[in-house]
C-alpha cells in the first residue's frame, strides 16, 4: 500500500515503515503472488464474514483492477491508436 499511495519505487521504501526493505517486501509479494496466497486469502476472508454474518452482498460493486485483462481482448474491433497526432504543418 505504501508504495501505491506514495508512488515510490520499492527501493525507496524506508525499511522502518514496512518493517523490512523495499526490494524484500516486494519480492516477498511475488513471491506470493507466484504461490496463490492471494486468492486463498480472498477466500478464507470471505468465508470469515459470511460465518460471522458481516457479509452483505446487497450493495456491492466489481473492482476491474482485479480482473485479468486478455492480451488483445476478445474484440475483433480495430484499435484506436494512442499514438500522438502529427503537428499541422507550418509551410
Amino acid at each position: 500500500m505504501y508504495v501505491l499511495r506514495t508512488g515510490v519505487a520499492w527501493r525507496d521504501v524506508p525499511a522502518e515503515t514496512v518493517g523490512c526493505s523495499g526490494v524484500t517486501a516486494w519480492r516477498r509479494l511475488r513471491d506470493w503472488t507466484e504461490a496463490g496466497i492471494w486468492p486463498r486469502l480472498h477466500a478464507a476472508l470471505l468465508a470469515e464474514l459470511r460465518r460471522a454474518g458481516l457479509l452483505d452482498l446487497d450493495d456491492c460493486s466489481v473492482d476491474g483492477s482485479h480482473v485479468r485483462a486478455l492480451k488483445e481482448g476478445i474484440t475483433s474491433a480495430p484499435h484506436r491508436s494512442t499514438a500522438p497526432a502529427p503537428a499541422p504543418s507550418t509551410t
